[in-house]
């Protein structure tokens, strides 16, 4: 249940972080694609106007009449499309002269002058989107088209203006918000899918991880467990032998001595008072139980093989410890093993990887 908590709120999560960009980010994206779109539908009316500014001052040059003129332009406009972007020839006295919609030929020119006006001084498609689509509202009231530029004729009271359909703009607009809505409703869709499903699967694998550290934990918990049991039955053992033989032991009394020093003193030590037995500085030192040190002339290697290997393990290089000295015995590392005396001392004593198997063998005869 705990899990299936988890999963649900990561899922929440996601989701939540997802719709938060998206609604940001959809704004800015919108802007954007709206922004290039109307730029280019700008300039493409702008150079038309232009080109038609110039056609007729190239036919007024030329001698032909303005009502003549005038009569072709209507012709050749009166085709095209006027549902978004197109031309209009109106004079000076702002009346409609030439316009696809012939009826509209001799009304008065009703455009939003801001709009011309913040158009000529700034002249980019930024402005265009937000006059055409954050106030909407208000130029629907105004008028169904706007004019966005205008070209004088030279030596006329002509001027071709380049016209937009404010309801067709504010359509693709529409278009354009529905499309990317739809998209970032599907990307979202497979991005909280995907993610979801990528966490549960790693979810799961790393739980497997858990389990099976936790499965290899609980076994050496229970080899340790059994180790430092061996440890105290053989003690025990120890003991026993000790109890049932105390001829034999009189008898090997000498066998049972080391002699040592300390400073110019000779002291003999028997070998069930010794703790432990460790190398310094290539001098070799003795440790009972009580804490006192000695020192002997004999290396470790010498002193392993005069003690009972029954009673003492050779660690590693530096110790040799007493099976009675023991008190735990602990995990250490990978598969190391970390013993820990009665008898504190300055190192660690650490039986490596390899000597483990050795140790515990030891302990189990």
């Amino acid at each position: 249940m705990k899990k299936d908590k988890l999963y649900f709120l990561t899922f929440l999560s996601i989701a939540v972080i997802f719709l938060l960009i998206a609604a940001i980010a959809s704004q800015y994206f919108i802007k954007v694609s709206a922004n290039q779109l109307i730029e280019v539908q700008v300039e493409s009316s702008k150079r038309e106007a232009n080109e038609l500014a110039k056609s007729i001052d190239f036919q007024l040059s030329s001698g032909i009449k303005k009502e003549e003129v005038v009569k072709n332009i209507q012709k050749i406009i009166s085709n095209s499309n006027r549902d978004s972007w197109f031309v209009s020839v109106f004079n000076w006295g702002g009346k409609e002269v030439c316009h696809p919609d012939i009826t509209k030929v001799g009304q008065q020119v009703n455009s939003n002058q801001t709009l011309l006006s913040s158009l000529k001084e700034k002249n980019n498609s930024d402005d265009l989107y937000d006059l055409l689509v954050k106030r909407k509202s208000d130029l629907e009231t105004i008028n169904s088209s706007e004019v966005i530029h205008i070209s004088p004729i030279k030596n006329s009271d002509l001027i071709v203006a380049a016209n937009v359909n404010i309801n067709s703009i504010n359509v693709q607009m529409d278009a354009l918000k529905n499309n990317f809505y739809l998209i970032f409703l599907i990307m979202g869709a497979l991005v909280i899918v995907l993610s979801f499903l990528a966490v549960r699967v790693i979810g799961s694998a790393y739980e497997k991880q858990l389990e099976l550290k936790n499965s290899n934990l609980t076994s050496e918990v229970v080899n340790l467990s059994k180790l430092n049991t061996d440890l105290v039955s053989y003690k025990e053992k120890v003991v026993e032998v000790s109890d049932e033989n105390p001829v034999e032991e009189a008898s090997e009394i000498a066998r049972k001595r080391i002699l040592t020093y300390v400073r110019n003193e000779l002291v003999p030590i028997p070998i069930k008072d010794i703790a432990y037995v460790y190398t310094e500085n290539t001098i070799t030192y003795v440790v009972c139980f009580d804490g006192k040190r000695s020192t002997t002339n004999a290396s470790l290697d010498d002193m392993y093989n005069n003690l009972d290997a029954t009673l003492f393990f050779r660690a590693n290089r530096q110790f040799i410890i007493g099976i009675t000295a023991i008190d735990k015995i602990i995990k250490y590392g990978n598969s190391q093993l970390k013993i820990l005396l009665q008898s504190k001392t300055s190192e660690e004593i650490i039986i490596s990887k390899n000597k483990a198997a050795e140790f515990k063998q030891w302990l189990n005869i």
